[in-house]
């Protein structure tokens, strides 16, 4: 898999000319950020829950993120439903086991929902990969105890099981699919103090996967984008505070020049 800058931007200039819709049944902590994301890229987010209405809004979006970071049991529900409607209308699913590993109510959902409705694509930390696949992986609350690089064989291992692409999230970003395996070197090493980012780099799946079915390298263009733009924004941000709002402008303000220029992969 190559993949070039102006690809990548020609992804970007897809988002922002046809604005995507994005359903994501996603967690309290991280809406406002990953709205704000959305919305800087050039995306449509919908924050949709609700089960009376989860299917419906399912049904017309360009993708749908499923992340479990708060989970209770009607918000499982609400992610079967929509997951089902999106998998039988081929619509991409993306999700973030968020803390899988720490508790088993988490692994188990986590687990479920992929033999349910297999993903198009999973973003996670190296620790939420393993625990996808193996027993007794443990995770520190939603934060990595194993770098991305431990995960690698697991990547492979449920990229090959669920055909999917598998996004292993880190000081280096890995994205497996059973053609190849790209690396990501971009990203600022501040961007683990905001809480949601990794969240936010899950969203940004859910837009590139709606304007390019290559979820590989949507899941790259995604990634290549999130590194790139929380570069851009810790140049001015003495602290973490900061780099969040400094990060929603540099998605807006993204070029091809930017992606060129800084492009580590």
């Amino acid at each position: 898999m190559t993949i070039h800058p102006s690809s990548i931007f020609q992804d970007v200039e897809k988002i922002r000319k046809n604005a995507p819709l994005v359903h994501n049944i996603t967690n309290y902590v991280v809406m406002n950020t990953t709205a704000n994301a959305l919305l800087a890229i050039g995306a449509s987010p919908v924050m949709a829950h609700a089960l009376p209405e989860v299917e419906d809004m399912a049904a017309i979006a360009g993708a749908l993120v499923i992340n479990i970071g708060t989970l209770s049991d009607a918000w499982i529900e609400a992610m079967f439903k929509a997951a089902k409607i999106a998998k039988s209308r081929q619509i991409p699913i993306v999700l973030d086991p968020v803390g899988a590993g720490a508790t088993p109510y988490r692994t188990r959902t986590a687990r479920e929902l992929i033999r349910a409705a297999a993903p198009s694509i999973i973003r996670g930390n190296g620790s939420e990969i393993m625990a996808l696949c193996e027993e007794g992986r443990t995770t520190k609350g939603v934060d990595s105890t194993s770098a991305s690089d431990q995960a690698i064989d697991a990547a492979k291992a449920l990229s090959r099981d669920l055909d999917c692409v598998v996004c292993v999230t880190g000081a280096i970003d890995y994205i497996v699919s059973q053609k190849a395996m790209v690396q990501i070197k971009n990203g600022h090493a501040m961007m683990p103090r905001v809480t949601g980012l990794g969240c936010t780099a899950t969203a940004l799946c859910g837009a590139f996967a709606a304007v390019n079915p290559a979820y590989d390298k949507a899941a790259a263009h995604a990634m290549a984008v999130m590194g790139i733009a929380g570069e851009m924004a810790a140049e001015h941000a003495p602290g973490p505070g900061t780099l969040q709002v400094n990060l929603i402008d540099s998605l807006y303000r993204l070029t091809e020049a930017d992606i060129t220029e800084r492009l580590k992969m």
